[in-house]
């Protein structure tokens, strides 16, 4: 079942409560029962973590801060506005160069593994019924 408290109901990155994953890696996350969006910023002495996932693609867009973005060993630099598909099964991360770096993620299945970044939704007082 899809999250009815979202429907209608407008929020900002600033009011979604943000998770502090490691030093230097912050996330928020906004998602239905098909596809998550998560926010993120890390600065630029994060730990990199090269890693990947089986069972879905990534979108990867850059907002602010600029950054090499690893996919399978092989560096793409990226800025504001940059977008790259990370497919699924392949190893990835991200290395700051001038951050803050802010990324949109976007994952189709949503991800289990970050239902803790959603658990704000529970929260919300409903708005009413979705017709």
């Amino acid at each position: 079942m899809r999250n009815e408290k979202l429907y209608r109901r407008v929020v900002t990155w600033d009011e979604i409560p943000r998770e502090d994953v490691r030093p230097g890696v912050r996330r928020s996350g906004y998602a239905t029962d098909e596809v998550m969006l998560m926010w993120n910023v890390v600065d630029a002495e994060m730990e990199t973590r090269p890693h990947s996932h089986e069972d879905f693609d990534q979108l990867v867009c850059i907002f602010e801060g600029s950054c090499r973005y690893f996919v399978e060993g092989v560096p793409h630099e990226m800025g504001p506005g940059s977008m790259m598909l990370v497919p699924a099964g392949a190893e990835h991360y991200i290395e700051p160069i001038e951050g803050p770096v802010a990324n949109l993620d976007i994952f189709v299945p949503p991800r289990a593994d970050y239902a803790t970044s959603l658990a704000w939704i529970a929260e919300l007082a409903p708005i009413g019924p979705v017709r």
